[in-house]
């Protein structure tokens, strides 16, 4: 499932073509995907310049002078098509802009979603009530960490997954911003030194920022809406080296299972 370095290069890349511009057509090729689409989705869309394109945690939001944000989420294989040379097979909803550049929503599996809010209504959006804050924003500091993880004895290391402590931080870039901050992912959450938390905060977003410089992982479906495909995944420390040596050059790399997901960490590092 792209996280949330592969849908910040996304709205990234969407940015500089569609603000300031409106959707001149508004094609829908099916009735939905993981959800169906919202009544009158092309009608309401057809005309409407876009004002901003941001993102919270995995979902990206694309505001329009009607008070109306499509809020979009990739799923499980989902990729925005800037200027495809050719309708694609699963191309599922596609946007011509004024200008005639075109962005496709294409997405093999089906997993993931478009939905149409009313800007000002945003906040009690469902999907994004619950989540907590952003790991890229200023609200995560080494504090309010403390704060959520005292007397949790829950391990640091899902507990960091909960989306309504962190919004958006992934398996893999959990993985590796615990190696960073020399932090065993096996610790309990109350247990962790404010120390720590200290190294955390920064590593999370070191994490986060690289990936995103590099254009996110692209381990399975991810591509930027230019078609390039990311390159993070050469850079992992941990993330799937089990049974390497460890990068900071003592001991081997383990895989263990938290939670139902991988977990890889090197325990002569980490404590």
């Amino acid at each position: 499932m792209p996280e949330l370095p592969e849908v910040e290069t996304v709205v990234r890349g969407l940015r500089p073509v569609l603000v300031g511009r409106r959707f001149a057509r508004v094609e829908l090729h099916r009735e939905g995907l993981r959800f169906p689409f919202p009544a009158g989705l092309g009608q309401r869309l057809t005309g409407a310049a876009v004002t901003g394109v941001e993102r919270r945690a995995k979902f990206g939001l694309v505001a329009t002078d009607r008070g109306d944000t499509m809020v979009f989420h990739l799923g499980m294989s989902g990729r925005m098509r800037l200027d495809p040379p050719d309708r694609g097979k699963h191309d599922h909803a596609v946007f011509t802009l004024d200008d005639g550049h075109v962005v496709a929503f294409n997405d093999a599996r089906r997993f993931g979603s478009l939905d149409l809010v009313a800007t000002d209504a945003l906040a009690s959006y469902p999907p994004l009530v619950p989540l907590g804050v952003e790991p890229l924003g200023p609200d995560l500091t080494p504090a309010y960490l403390a704060m959520r993880f005292a007397g949790r004895t829950v391990p640091v290391k899902p507990l960091l997954l909960d989306q309504r402590i962190v919004a958006g931080l992934g398996n893999i870039y959990a993985c590796e911003a615990l190696f960073l901050a020399r932090i065993d992912p096996r610790r309990a959450a109350g247990s962790v030194s404010r120390a720590k938390l200290e190294r955390l905060v920064p590593a999370i977003r070191a994490t986060l920022e690289a990936s995103i410089a590099a254009g996110g992982s692209s381990l399975r479906d991810h591509a930027q809406v230019d078609g390039t495909l990311g390159y993070f995944a050469h850079s992992f420390r941990v993330y799937g080296r089990e049974g390497l040596p460890c990068p900071a050059g003592r001991g081997t790399v383990r895989r263990i299972v938290q939670g139902g997901r991988s977990t890889f960490f090197c325990p002569a590092v980490q404590r």
